[in-house]
């Protein structure tokens, strides 16, 4: 055999190797498909909760999104309807064989459309009058939950709302949530307090209806029922020993507490009978606060200059206007709240005991400070002339989270009406299953304020028709809502977190557009100013002329007249450049960013490919 017939046998062998190699490699590698997530806002990475929830799935659960591919959908929700794909893409790989994803196009008078009819989903309309679907319906066995609508505003939240509905559609019965309060919460019967008229329930507990079994709970219980998962407690004013030693024992056995506290109800009708506000009353739980290692002053209000309502005379700084520089970032249950309106609340203060964490999910500004429960209402001068800023951000709620110790660690509390020792005993061994501390892991939500849920503060009610429509105010409901979902649903929703957005804003392009744009400010200030001083000096030297002067200009007046002509235009001269190199300015940064993200790397790959081609002609012996 020549060296020609065995150079092209040795190079097809190892042409067939080589393809040989790389198939059994892409059947390997390919089968995992794992991914490197590299965003600053970790986009593609699955929360450890999600996770979790989707390790639990007994059955397969298939997620069907609707999506509109058609030409009128703008292209924003394009673009947001493809990360909604990569999401799902992260779902069924986690999900391993248990996550079932399925793609339908509604197009008009189709099958897709009348499915996502069927199932819940609708459809949104753009400015044209247009219409597109992006929803999804997630379906477990016999259960199903609709997404009706996936909103670009809710994009850092889609992580959660997914799982969440993955969680509601593996859970065979509702939940069920106790109320506790102090307040007619759940709506009265015609009396005289009441103009003879009945009062409706308020808009948040119909809400939870929606979606939870509700059970009042009496706000003297002695213990708590085994089937309530969370325990919401609105003002419990005048609460007694042993009503907070059922809550201990409720949270030491697993269940979640929400605790919407007050130094001042404004609301609550035992201080001015017929729901019109005014009474002011205050209410704490201080024996479980105290093991908590938290403390609650039920004496004092939180006046905050920087999240004050209304201005002059009509100031009312302890009517907190709260917006997203007062929530927790990441958190799920402040995230996209936009605005709330808390009155008349109160802070936290303490170190949790050990064992336990705090997050903080709102907080005031360090413009702030403590005051009197009865000076809460003062309003204009009266309200701020003794302000001293406390330099103290002060939470105004928190999440505690770990294990949980008893508040009453020598047993059930005896009445407060005193008995006997030998009594106390007996007590003690009627309850011989007392737990001193939780077995695992559990979470409390402490809020310094119960008036902000009142329909009052959180809501407008209308009637239109014989029907009443409800027109929420702020984010008071939404904020309490998120809180209980993320206790009634799975427990490992509490670990999601509120994931970053997809857009990366240009910063230093936007700042440029700031700096230019102050100046821009500034330019027609000194124009007008220009144009007030001349209209002065015409009127001086009107003034000066007498009565008879008619409407013909002098020639000093005619003079300013140009003077201010030609100032003008040198300032709107001046305004074009501005305007000019900010535009030159932005457009060649956005140039040379796309030329560092679009041509960088394949230029360094080829230079890096063609040095190592010389390098190895350098190093390969010449024949």
């Amino acid at each position: 055999m020549d060296k020609r017939t065995e150079s092209f046998l040795y190079s097809g062998g190892g042409l067939a190797a080589a393809f040989v190699v790389i198939v059994l490699a892409n059947l390997v590698l390919g089968a995992p498909r794992a991914r490197l997530d590299l965003t600053q806002g970790k986009l593609y990475t699955l929360s450890e909760g999600t996770r979790s929830v989707l390790g639990k799935l007994e059955a397969p659960v298939k997620i069907r999104l609707y999506f509109t591919q058609g030409a009128e959908v703008p292209l924003p929700i394009k673009a947001y309807g493809r990360r909604v794909e990569d999401m799902l893409a992260e779902f069924r790989q986690a999900g391993r064989g248990k996550v079932l994803v399925e793609k339908l196009d509604p197009e008009p008078d189709s099958e897709a459309e009348d499915s996502a009819a069927l199932e819940g989903v609708e459809p949104q309309v753009v400015g044209g009058g247009d219409k597109f679907y992006l929803g999804a319906s997630i379906s477990y066995a016999d259960q199903k939950i609709a997404l009706p609508a996936l909103a670009l505003d809710r994009e850092p939240l889609l992580e959660y709302d997914l799982t969440r509905a993955i969680a509601r559609a593996t859970t065979t019965a509702k939940p069920v949530v106790g109320v506790m309060s102090a307040l007619p919460v759940f709506g009265m019967p015609p009396s005289q307090f009441t103009g003879g008229q009945p009062v409706e329930p308020q808009v948040f507990i119909g809400e939870l209806r929606r979606d939870y079994t509700v059970k009042r709970v009496s706000l003297d219980a002695e213990r708590i029922d085994d089937d309530v998962k969370v325990l919401v407690v609105i003002h419990p004013r005048g609460i007694g020993d042993k009503a907070q030693y059922a809550i201990d024992q409720f949270v030491l056995r697993g269940g979640k507490l929400i605790a919407f506290l007050d130094p001042n109800a404004y609301f609550d009708q035992m201080g001015q009978m017929g729901g019109m506000g005014g009474g002011g009353t205050p209410s704490s739980l201080d024996k479980l606060l105290k093991a908590w290692g938290l403390a609650f002053d039920s004496g004092k209000v939180v006046l905050d200059m920087r999240y004050l309502t209304g201005a002059g005379a009509r100031t009312l700084p302890t009517l907190l206007s709260l917006n997203d520089s007062a929530f927790a970032p990441n958190d799920i249950a402040t995230a996209r709240l936009g605005s709330l309106l808390m009155p008349f609340a109160g802070v936290f203060t303490g170190k949790p005991a050990e064992g336990l964490s705090e997050t903080v999910l709102m907080k005031t500004s360090s413009y702030s400070q403590l005051v009197d429960s009865f000076a809460a209402t003062a309003q204009g001068e009266a309200a701020v002339k003794s302000f001293q800023p406390s330099n103290i951000e002060y939470p105004l709620a928190v999440r505690l989270t770990g294990k949980f110790k008893t508040a009453f660690p020598e047993g059930r509390p005896e009445d407060k009406a005193g008995k006997a020792a030998s009594v106390k005993t007996v007590e003690a061994k009627a309850d011989p299953g007392q737990l001193k501390e939780s077995a695992a892991d559990n979470a409390v939500v402490l809020v310094g304020d119960s008036d902000f849920i009142n329909d009052g503060a959180a809501v407008q009610v209308q009637e239109i028709f014989g029907q009443r429509i409800v027109i929420p105010r702020n984010g008071n409901i939404a904020f309490a809502q998120a809180l209980v979902d993320q206790f009634a649903g799975d427990p490992d929703l509490i670990k999601l977190r509120s994931r970053a957005s997809a857009a990366r804003p240009f910063i230093r392009i936007r700042d440029m557009e700031a700096r230019a744009q102050q100046a821009y400010l500034g330019k027609i200030k000194d124009l007008e100013a220009n144009l007030g001083q001349t209209q002065e000096k015409l009127t001086a030297l009107q003034k000066g002329r007498g009565a008879g002067a008619g409407a013909i200009l002098s020639a000093e007046q005619q003079s300013e007249l140009e003077n201010f002509r030609r100032k003008a235009a040198e300032t709107r001269l001046a305004l074009k450049e501005v305007r000019r190199e900010l535009r030159s300015e932005s457009e060649a940064l956005q140039f040379w960013t796309k030329v560092v993200n679009i041509a960088l790397i394949p230029v360094l790959v080829a230079i890096a490919g063609i040095a190592f081609g010389i390098l190895r002609r350098r190093r390969t012996p010449s024949l």
